[in-house]
């Protein structure tokens, strides 16, 4: 019987991603899993929930990049501790790499929340398995409502989907009617929140959620 090279990766991430699991649930520590495009806002989601929730959840954030510190310098600046990985040519995050980050911020900060915001790319994240407590997909409004039903896998395993940019939507082609279509085919269960991140328009329903899995402490109950 062949086993090809994926299938030993995939086995491989998975027994770091359980690792992950049992390293997050010994430290009550929520993980949240950003995927989405380059440019679909995942950093300025991130700097406007550190604005809002900052002083309330004690918070850290995993920077996946293929290359340069741009983003974890932005969520430094916040006053967040931020774990820069970058990955040079590999399109995602392993459980691996993950593993690495998650002790050094245990041991330095203890935080409450770690968000990770995954390398740009709708299709590779959503392979690996990191060990989250769920995948949050973030789709703006730039990028066409088609993205949905063309990248199947990510849309169908988040927990919720995030669409941002919402003040340009009048000056693109975007159906909101058809994104949260093709959503709901694809993910029964999954919740849609419509956010702007430079206005906050939206803010609310997604901070809610993110109090709700960290602070009620029962993980399993927010992402069934």
């Amino acid at each position: 019987m062949k086993i090809n090279v994926m299938d030993k990766l995939l086995s491989a991430n998975d027994a770091w991603a359980e690792e992950n699991r049992l390293l997050l649930r010994k430290h009550g520590i929520t993980m949240l899993n950003i995927i989405g495009s380059p440019g679909a806002g995942k950093t300025t989601l991130l700097e406007q929930t550190i604005a809002l929730l900052g002083k309330t959840i004690k918070m850290a954030v995993i920077e996946g990049d293929i290359a340069t510190t741009k983003d974890a310098a932005r969520i430094e600046k916040m006053g967040v501790a931020a774990y820069q990985i970058n990955t040079g040519n590999a399109c995602h995050l392993d459980a691996h790499l993950v593993n690495t980050a998650l002790k050094e911020l245990i041991n330095d900060v203890n935080p409450e929340l770690i968000f990770v915001e995954n390398i740009g790319n709708l299709v590779c994240p959503a392979e690996f398995d990191i060990g989250e407590d769920g995948k949050i997909a973030v789709l703006s409004v730039t990028e066409g409502d088609d993205k949905v039903e063309k990248y199947p896998l990510l849309f169908s395993e988040a927990e919720i989907l995030v669409i941002t940019k919402l003040k340009l939507i009048e000056h693109t082609n975007f159906n909101l009617a058809i994104a949260l279509a093709a959503f709901k085919q694809l993910n029964k269960k999954g919740e849609v929140i419509t956010v702007d991140s430079c206005s906050g328009e939206g803010f609310a329903s997604w901070i809610d959620f993110v109090q709700d899995c960290v602070l009620v402490h029962k993980i399993a109950e927010c992402f069934k």
